[in-house]
């Protein structure tokens, strides 16, 4: 019979990686509720034209990676590609720019993606991130890309890189969209079909081609910063004097547009060496639009998103965590397993203890080896001498002392 296996592109996390996550999990719930950020849970699938409307019908998300079915009540569903538009769906439906003139979310999801499976790159994938909507002010996208910049600073990744631009309003874009149009006409032979898609749909989204010979067309062609407003620029300038204030150090990237629609304004990534060519630990930017265009009132909002994989690569196991229990259960005879049961539960419910209890049955020699593997700090030894006496061995693992304690003074001699 033949093994089934994990799909390609996906990834178990087993028990000795899980602590990991468990860590940066928890350290992204405590970060981010500093800043006044609430989590939002929105579902694994979708309505598939959220995505269609939102992220666009032309990008490479929707038209080639997207998981999309249709279900027994002829119902076009997708398993999320990304989150924001889904934190927008839920924005709209419940009303909550009514209940609050400022909401602040962030979020931890799993999402889907048919792409190339590679290092630090899955078809499913653990993101986070942040949005905030309401403001239309520099100062919230300062404190979005702060926020990001300092939690990697938080977890001790230090050789991090801003690289930041603004592709301004949807006014501002469109003088740009038609110089690079007439820009990119000339050479319309030479692009890929796909650069020959964008030069129709969204010619903004050729700047972000991976081949090399359309970057080197791609040097000569019009800046962004060129075309922006008196308003586009003098937010641009608000959201870089705001950066330099915090000591973030950032490089302006005429280049950067980021790979969804929706963006508007300032857009931003953070990268780190440590992750090699694909170099983007999270990316982001405003989406002043997007409300409005799911069928809300218009709303500004600026967020970004970060992959948790990609993390753990630049994190380079550099984060050491204590996993090892406080105390190892050691019974010995099926006359001790009862009150040995009974001590472990109390530990955990009066001291809040990591406790072990061998299920095994095995011998003493074997439970204490077991211990000093799992690097227990207390064995507590109980035998028919023990049961007899109605008393505990408790050896310190580290140290080898040990003391004969009476079951009922357990809780107190660890308490003291």
């Amino acid at each position: 019979m033949n093994l089934i296996r994990s799909i390609k592109g996906t990834k178990d996390i087993l028990p000795e990686e899980s602590s990991l996550w468990q860590f940066i999990e928890s350290s992204i719930h405590s970060f981010m509720n500093s800043y006044g950020y609430d989590e939002i849970r929105t579902p694994k699938f979708e309505n598939s034209s959220l995505f269609n409307r939102s992220i666009g019908v032309n990008t490479d998300i929707v038209s080639k990676e997207m998981y999309t079915w249709t279900d027994q009540g002829n119902n076009s569903l997708t398993l999320k590609p990304e989150v924001t538009a889904s934190v927008v769906r839920a924005f709209i439906q419940h009303n909550l720019g009514k209940q609050k003139q400022l909401n602040k979310f962030y979020y931890i999801d799993s999402l889907f993606r048919r792409e190339r499976p590679q290092k630090g790159r899955y078809r499913q994938f653990e993101q986070f991130g942040v949005e905030a909507i309401g403001s239309k002010n520099p100062e919230q996208d300062a404190e979005i890309i702060s926020m990001a910049y300092f939690f990697y600073e938080s977890l001790g990744i230090t050789n991090l890189n801003l690289k930041i631009n603004s592709i301004g309003s949807k006014e501002s874009r469109l003088a740009y969209k038609k110089a690079l149009t007439d820009f990119f006409k000339p050479y319309k032979e030479q692009l890929t079909s796909t650069s020959k898609n964008r030069l129709i749909d969204n010619p903004l989204r050729i700047l972000d081609t991976k081949v090399d010979f359309e970057k080197e067309i791609i040097k000569n062609a019009p800046k962004i910063i060129d075309f922006l407003s008196e308003e586009d620029e003098n937010h641009f300038n608000k959201v870089l004097f705001y950066l330099e204030k915090l000591d973030i150090k950032y490089e302006i990237d005429h280049l950067l547009v980021r790979g969804l629609d929706y963006y508007c304004n300032t857009v931003f990534e953070i990268q780190s060496s440590l992750l090699g060519s694909q170099s983007a630990l999270c990316g982001g930017g405003r989406y002043d639009y997007l409300i409005e265009e799911l069928g809300g009132k218009s709303t500004p909002a600026i967020g970004f998103a970060a992959g948790i994989e990609r993390l753990i690569i630049a994190l380079d196991n550099n984060i050491e965590l204590n996993n090892s229990p406080d105390i190892y259960m050691v019974t010995l005879g099926d006359s001790t397993i009862d009150i040995g049961l009974k001590i472990a539960y109390d530990l955990r419910k009066h001291c809040e203890f990591t406790v072990i209890s061998d299920m095994l049955q095995k011998n003493m020699k074997s439970q204490l080896k077991e211990a000093n593997k799992l690097k227990a700090k207390y064995a507590i030894i109980i035998g028919e001498n023990e049961i007899i006496n109605k008393e505990a061995v408790i050896k310190n693992m580290l140290t080898g002392d040990q003391e004969n304690i009476n079951f009922n003074q357990i809780i107190n001699y660890f308490k003291k």
